[in-house]
């Protein structure tokens, strides 16, 4: 077992590209190895060790690596970008990308997470216990699949565009979502605590559950009856009907 404990050396107010920090390309490796990785600030090269202070206890592969990040991270991105398997514990807020493609592994923020967060992810599970901003397991721009499979859970809000391109796996938000979850869904599963507003346009395959109120329904949707799902009562609809599609969306009656 490997524990590798990162803090921040300083004040980081310019962006970090941070996709090396994970436990694939830590694992194995001693203190003054992890601090000779390279990361990126902004258009400079650095490494980790000239941003964070590092401390390593034990050895391992990557399944039995967990990196816990103790401080502001709030201006790192991309941290677990790709990862395949081993946690990492992030104890504050958190920037854009984290989790993304990730394959294997657990993330957890305790804090918040900015934009696209487990953005394109195959596997592996994030848990963001404040907020997500928005396109949280979307698809980057161009891209025709977001998240494929893995599972995110976010115990508070989420903003616009939860599971945008989504074609596989899971969304749980606790809270609220914003505008449009869902939209140009292709597969996967969506389920909303609180309230939403316009969730699936241009739907064709994949899950809608909402348990609050729908301030907006899209007018793409057909009316298939009241329908129980796990002892609780929904009215069903499919949809996007002008994409022949086949998707489903449940609101709380």
């Amino acid at each position: 077992m490997q524990e590798v404990l990162l803090k921040p050396g300083m004040e980081i107010r310019i962006s970090v590209e941070a996709e090396n920090i994970s436990p694939d390309k830590f694992s194995n490796k001693t203190a003054e190895e992890i601090k000779s990785i390279g990361i990126r600030m902004g258009n400079h090269k650095t490494t980790v060790g000239e941003l964070f202070s590092v401390k390593v206890n034990g050895s391992g592969t990557p399944e039995d690596t967990k990196i816990v990040m103790e401080g502001d991270f709030s201006r790192i991105k991309r941290i677990g970008e790709g990862m395949t398997a081993g946690t990492i514990l992030i104890k504050g807020n958190v920037d854009m990308h984290v989790g993304a493609r990730m394959v294997g592994g657990r993330i957890t923020v305790t804090g918040n997470a900015d934009s696209w967060a487990g953005r394109e992810m195959k596997g592996g599970e994030l848990v963001i216990e404040g907020n997500a901003g928005y396109y949280l397991g979307a698809g980057y721009r161009g891209e025709a699949c977001g998240m494929r499979g893995g599972k995110i859970t976010v115990m508070g809000n989420a903003l616009d565009f939860v599971g945008e391109h989504m074609c596989g796996g899971e969304i749980i938000i606790k809270g609220n979502a914003g505008i449009l979850p869902g939209i140009s869904n292709n597969g996967g599963k969506i389920v909303i605590g609180g309230n939403t507003a316009r969730p699936g346009s241009e739907m064709t395959k994949g899950t809608i559950i909402v348990n609050g109120s729908v301030d907006e329904m899209m007018p793409v949707f057909k009316p298939e009856g009241a329908e129980d799902v796990d002892g609780v009562s929904y009215m069903k609809y499919t949809g996007d009907v002008i994409l022949n599609g086949k998707g489903v969306l449940y609101v709380r009656e």
